[in-house]
């Protein structure tokens, strides 16, 4: 899938979901350097292929992902910046826990800082076919034409000669 393109000055905070989240009993909020074994494990009990991604967020400050929580149940996860500059992903949510906006604000999150951190676009790297109208319709995203596999090309499993 190509990579995809937001416009992120265009971007704003969305309060009634904030509320809505709260109103779920959901937190999402920035993971903290003491949460990371704890989400490392999370990430790689569900959602395994995005585990190296995930401890990559841990090794910045502030921490470059942000958990949502029910309770004291983790039940998703979002990063940026852990592949490449302003880059948005990997993000997950439990599937039990989908279409209730849980998502949203974990994008949502994710693109505002790396909106305060001065970027005027960013990109969501290689998302899933069925994420596009997702990410489409949450924030405006457009595809990135002939831009398949874009960075992710150089991964070894992904028919990249592995060279260093």
């Amino acid at each position: 899938m190509a990579d995809m393109l937001v416009k992120l000055f265009a971007l704003q905070p969305h309060p009634t979901l904030a509320q809505r989240m709260q109103a779920q009993g959901v937190r999402v909020c920035r993971a903290l350097p003491p949460d990371r074994d704890r989400v490392i494990a999370f990430v790689q009990q569900h959602f395994p292929e995005f585990a190296a991604e995930v401890a990559c967020a841990f090794a910045h400050l502030p921490v470059r992902c942000y958990i949502a929580t029910e309770g004291k149940a983790l039940v998703g996860f979002a990063c940026y910046e852990v592949t490449a500059p302003d880059f948005f992903g990997p993000t997950a949510v439990l599937a039990t826990h989908r279409r209730r906006g849980i998502g949203r604000a974990l994008l949502l999150a994710s693109l505002l800082s790396l909106k305060e951190l001065g970027y005027a676009y960013a990109i969501i790297g290689w998302p899933a076919q069925d994420a596009v109208a997702f990410y489409e319709h949450a924030v405006g995203a457009q595809r990135i034409p002939d831009d398949t596999p874009g960075l992710y090309r150089d991964m070894i499993d992904q028919g990249g000669n592995g060279d260093v």
